[in-house]
């Protein structure tokens, strides 16, 4: 009862529109890509995502984005179609599933517009203007077909179409998105909207128009029980002629009069120069590598991107009498403080309901050391780079949710793990949860394998990694996990204890190049960094050791980093902040392997690159001498890195000595994570999930 107090606000019904939300935590529309569809159906996997998402409390779900104008309007293969009565039944199926927990479904809609990617499709995109290629704002962009006004009232009427489809289906209402940089925002933004007609710059009216035309023919066709939210910029942050704030309020005032029923304040963030500018909706990412100078202020920055664009939201609802949706990095504890103040109605939670579908309910229980974390490392985002399906740093069974669901074992075994990292702690929590009798071994003294040294590198304000390892322990401890602290394991043990299954997660073995002078005192090996760090935590926190490194570090000056991956660029970052000369080498052929290729990476080495950290990749390593590296370049030079410290951050290496002694002594024996195969920690915690739900 006292948690459900302290989340009052939170947990109380509320309206959009004649539609109940069971709280005022909802999942709105994000992006499309969750799965691949075919022929334009829904489908099953979608079905257990969107199951997920409604029996696990959320106040109301939406689906991503469907597309109604093909081939334009989504990136082909990438989303389901609602352009044809066809795909009605299958939606139908959806929402049926949706609304069998109690809960409303939605369906977002959009025009792609600009964004579509033309030069890989073969289709012109459309928007409100056809800008000549070097100044569209999105540089990456393609020159769109600027649409004509009959070609306008016909996207008017598919959108109204869509919905009247979307009705048919049981949908119990629509979000319209008129953000980003898609087709609807390409009209009410002056960065993109050129027209000198009725839907042009003349005025905000103008060019709005075509979103108060869709809405009014929606609820025309719909009637006016049918709910509309609608998705906008409150702001679009970096672009010259871009929306402002008392745009957006203007916009929301003819939104609000057009017929919408809520408006869901989103925020379009454009970095870097005008020549290489992308944008994003990740307020967190404002601030890394580090907080800019200039932060505007309507933007909050006094929690490194959490809640940051709560203040838009705030203005927004100080002009209108709708309810108004506040989003971006937020959580239970920030929406209570959000709602409670009057800062917006509802709260918009998408990565975090990734991370754990079930956190409106844990909440509700007041079991909020359940929620599994959600750590912003954009990895779910990573889809729009890569294309490959969506993934979640800490629930493995995300995309995946009937594959992965958790069912009793058969049988009931004796399991030991080795190693209590994300991967061994991981298969413990899911093999307990099966019903198994664990037992989990680690040589340090405390839970967490390299996360806590790697959030001394990398800090916990954007990314708390920490916050997997506090998660984790807790599940584990409550399900009864025997947990070994401080104990290494041997063959003799492993004999002693006579497990059923035996899960090494030990880690993997560090790579120290076979160089002449890598036993220089000048050399810092990331082995023997770990192990000084690690005698540190003895002592100190993560935390507290981060800290302590402004001020005192045994490093020169001047920094050579032998390895340029995720590791060798995160370590180059954390030392330019303690004020280090660095350079990155790197014998592959790029730097910045394992980095999210959505935004992480290029904002990391953009950064590196501004801070004058030399970058070379396709090296080779000569030796080293008494005044550095010396290296033979890509194009065969010769040349001497000087430096007073060189420190070694190659990628690990598979460690399995330890398993080839055990062949026979255990019936079944897996290696897992770092130790089978060096990757992320996504990587290693799916590892551990995958195996343990085998076994």
């Amino acid at each position: 009862m006292a948690r459900r107090t302290k989340f009052k606000k939170l947990l109380e019904p509320g309206y959009i529109g004649s539609v109940r939300a069971r709280n005022r935590i909802l999942k709105t529309g994000a992006h499309a890509g969750f799965h691949k569809y075919q022929d334009g159906y829904v489908q099953a996997g979608a079905k257990d995502y969107y199951e997920a998402l409604a029996r696990g409390g959320a106040g109301i779900v939406t689906m991503g984005a469907g597309d109604i104008a093909p081939p334009i309007g989504l990136v082909p293969n990438m989303g389901y179609r609602f352009d044809d009565d066809k795909y009605i039944a299958g939606m139908a199926e959806v929402v049926d599933i949706i609304h069998s927990y109690n809960c409303p479904a939605f369906i977002q809609m959009f025009h792609m517009g600009p964004m579509h990617p033309g030069r890989f499709t073969g289709f012109q995109p459309v928007a409100s203007s056809s800008i000549p290629k070097g100044e569209i704002p999105m540089p990456q962009f393609d020159v769109a077909k600027g649409l004509t006004v009959a070609e306008i009232e016909e996207i008017v009427e598919k959108f109204a179409k869509a919905a009247v489809r979307a009705q048919k289906a049981g949908f119990d209402g629509i979000e319209l998105n008129a953000g980003c940089n898609h087709l609807l925002n390409s009209f009410l933004s002056l960065a993109w909207n050129r027209r000198q007609d009725a839907y042009g710059v003349g005025s905000l009216e103008s060019r709005a128009k075509i979103v108060v035309d869709i809405i009014k023919e929606i609820k025309r066709c719909n009637g006016k029980d049918f709910a509309v939210m609608c998705l906008i910029n409150t702001i679009e942050y970096g672009l010259r002629g871009g929306i402002t704030p008392e745009e957006s309020q203007g916009i929301a005032k003819l939104l609000e009069a057009a017929g919408a029923d809520a408006i869901n304040a989103r925020v379009e963030y454009y970095l870097g120069p005008e020549e290489d500018r992308d944008s994003m909706q990740f307020p967190e990412l404002i601030f890394y590598p580090e907080a800019p100078a200039d932060l505007p202020r309507y933007l909050d920055g006094s929690r490194s991107g959490r809640g940051a664009a709560v203040p838009l939201a705030a203005a927004i609802k100080q002009v209108v009498s709708i309810p108004v949706i506040a989003q971006g990095r937020l959580d239970p504890e920030l929406g209570e403080k959000i709602l409670r103040r009057g800062q917006a109605d509802f709260i918009s939670l998408n990565r975090r309901l990734m991370a754990d579908p079930e956190l409106p309910n844990k909440v509700a229980q007041g079991r909020l050391e359940d929620i599994a974390p959600c750590t912003a490392c954009v990895t779910c985002f990573a889809i729009n780079e890569t294309g490959q399906p969506v993934r979640c740093r800490i629930n493995a069974a995300l995309n995946r949710e009937r594959e992965y669901e958790i069912k009793p074992a058969e049988r009931k075994k004796r399991v030991m793990v080795i190693g209590g990292g994300p991967a061994g702690m991981e298969a413990a929590r899911v093999a307990a949860l099966r019903g198994h009798d664990v037992m989990l071994y680690e040589k340090e003294p405390r839970l967490g394998g390299s996360l806590p040294l790697a959030a001394v590198v990398k800090g916990v304000e954007r990314e708390d990694l920490l916050s997997i390892v506090r998660y984790l322990k807790t599940q584990i401890t409550k399900l009864g996990v025997k947990v070994r602290l401080g104990k290494e394991v041997s063959k003799a043990l492993v004999e002693e204890i006579k497990p059923d299954v035996l899960i090494v997660a030990a880690g993997g073995i560090h790579n120290v190049p076979k160089l002449r002078g890598i036993d220089r005192r000048t050399v810092v090996t990331s082995r023997e960094l770990h192990r000084k760090l690690k005698g540190y935590m003895r002592f100190l926190g993560p935390r507290a050791l981060r800290w302590l490194t402004k001020f005192w570090m045994p490093l020169g000056k001047r920094v050579v980093i032998m390895g340029g991956d995720i590791h060798g660029c995160q370590t180059a970052e954390f030392l330019v902040k303690r004020g280090r000369k660095v350079t990155i080498v790197n014998t592959e052929k790029e730097i910045g392997d394992g980095l999210v290729e959505a935004y992480i990476k290029p904002l990391l080495l953009m950064w590196l690159a501004d801070k004058g950290v030399a970058m070379m990749a396709k090296v080779k390593y000569v030796k080293i001498t008494d005044k550095g590296l010396i290296i033979t370049t890509k194009k065969g030079r010769r040349e001497t890195l000087e430096a007073d410290t060189i420190v070694t951050a190659m990628p690990l290496q598979p460690n399995t000595e330890f398993i080839k002694s055990l062949k026979g002594s255990v019936p079944e024996v897996y290696a897992i994570g770092d130790c089978r195969e060096p990757h992320l920690i996504i990587d290693a915690i799916a590892d551990g999930s995958r195996i343990a739900r085998t076994i």
